[in-house]
């Protein structure tokens, strides 16, 4: 049992609902920043729920995941409120018309991409026409440029040379490219100067909208639990404009890349394919590209969920190139001496470690050492051994309570894909009496001595696999 004391921003007992941005009702194509989620908001609030956990905002990759982001700091265009657009003269209900025909009940995310970009670039071109700095009631351009200089402008150029070399991952392009500096925009073509000022623009709408509906869910109540994944993907702004922080070779390479081994979720690990951080440069720079990134996310998020947690005790390092990740191999992350960094630069940072998993004691004392509330998991109570710490009656009250994650199926079709003789034990403790609902275990979850239960809106909706 965890006897150490309460982490000291946990000192409340409150509930939230973990809903991606994307799963909220919108009008074209995917959820948005408008209305659906106010309405969310709203209906938070009336439930007398305090947080909203979402998964990672920036723009997305190939496979569309939130963990495989082109930018670290950046948002994800498609939530951009084009109603907004639509009322300030930059676009027509004619022109946003197609994207109101998409699936309202999934996101066709091929789909997205073929009508929501030309719909923004014209938006854009028509901003851009005018002269104007500002859309009606979102701040000036000019300034959010200024207050964002650091990861916005390579950024707008990273993706403008992406799109002039047909997308291609930066260690692709032609050597002149591959590393960003404050000089290289003199040598960009117009065209992907425009597309660079394109993405700004984007940013810019993104922002101003997050920003306002947070304001809004914080005069509701609402607080905002945000992601922030351990590692970037490789073909992103950050490894490009940052090659020192990561272990690239000269040709910008990754000679090992990041997973996990053989667990709960795969016989064969999982092989992401991050490239690893060079933690003693990082070490040797106080840690600055790290606190500047969290920084950044507590621009957008009240408190941090830090993904796998364990990696900065120690990670799993495969070789690049390898067909899985059963060839990696354990190395020693930064430990202590990071979160000591982050908590002299920001004293008032609050963050949940993501310690799931087979982890080693090393990692429990990291984490009490490093003073973070741990996450619990009612699908992972059983099958394991009789002291398993998931089984809801070991929860310390320095905790953070989950019927499952973004990595978990929901709760019914997880009951409704079990046997008969793995069911049996959960029934009797969770006192399911014969129903394969979600609803008995909510209620544990929200009945355990953790201070925050967080409830994926899946489960709530009592939906299958």
């Amino acid at each position: 049992m965890d006897n150490n004391p309460l982490p000291t921003w946990l000192d409340t007992r409150t509930a939230g609902v973990l809903a991606h941005v994307s799963s909220l009702p919108g009008s074209y194509g995917i959820g948005n920043l408008g209305p659906g989620a106010r309405a969310f908001v709203d209906s938070l609030a009336v439930a007398g729920v305090h947080w909203w956990q979402i998964c990672p905002l920036g723009p997305t990759g190939y496979g569309d995941s939130p963990y495989q982001s082109f930018s670290s700091c950046a948002g994800n265009p498609y939530f951009i409120d084009l109603g907004e657009l639509v009322a300030a003269g930059l676009l027509t209900e004619a022109e946003v018309a197609p994207l109101g025909r998409l699936p309202a009940e999934r996101v066709d995310y091929g789909a997205l991409y073929r009508e929501f970009r030309p719909v923004l670039r014209l938006a854009h071109q028509r901003f851009a026409g005018s002269g104007a700095d500002e859309v009606a009631g979102l701040g000036s351009l000019a300034e959010f440029r200024r207050e964002h200089e650091g990861w916005l402008r390579p950024y707008g150029e990273f993706m403008a040379l992406k799109e002039q070399f047909g997308g291609r991952a930066w260690a692709q392009w032609p050597p002149e490219f591959r590393a960003w500096s404050p000089a290289l925009r003199a040598t960009m073509p117009a065209t992907a100067l425009t597309e660079a000022d394109r993405h700004v623009f984007y940013q810019y709408l993104f922002f101003a909208q997050w920003r306002r509906l947070r304001d809004y869910a914080r005069t509701k109540g609402v607080g905002v639990i945000g992601d922030v994944p351990i590692f970037v993907a490789m073909d992103s702004a950050d490894t490009w404009q940052h090659r020192e922080v990561f272990r690239l070779n000269a040709q910008g390479e990754p000679s090992v890349v990041a997973g996990v081994p053989p667990d709960y979720f795969s016989a064969l690990g999982q092989l992401w394919g991050n490239p690893l951080y060079n933690w003693e440069h990082l070490a040797r720079t106080g840690y600055a590209w790290w606190i500047d990134r969290l920084r950044a996310a507590f621009e957008l998020y009240d408190i941090i969920r830090l993904d796998h947690f364990r990696g900065f005790d120690t990670f799993w390092e495969i070789p690049a190139g390898a067909p899985d990740a059963r060839t990696g191999r354990w190395q020693h992350g930064p430990g202590l001496d990071f979160f000591q960094a982050v908590s002299r630069a920001l004293p008032r940072a609050r963050i949940i470690a993501e310690d799931l998993g087979y982890i080693g004691s090393d990692v429990v004392a990291l984490r009490r050492s490093a003073g973070l509330p741990g996450m619990k998991i009612l699908q992972f109570a059983f099958g394991h051994d009789a002291n398993n710490a998931n089984l809801p009656h070991l929860y310390p009250a320095g905790s953070v309570a989950y019927t499952g994650t973004h990595d978990n199926i929901p709760t019914r079709g997880w009951l409704e894909s079990l046997t008969p003789e793995q069911l049996a034990p959960i029934q009797d403790y969770f006192q399911i009496n014969g129903t394969h609902s979600a609803w008995p275990m909510i209620r544990v979850a929200l009945a355990t001595v953790s201070r925050l239960a967080v409830i994926p809106m899946q489960d709530l909706l009592d939906l299958p696999a």
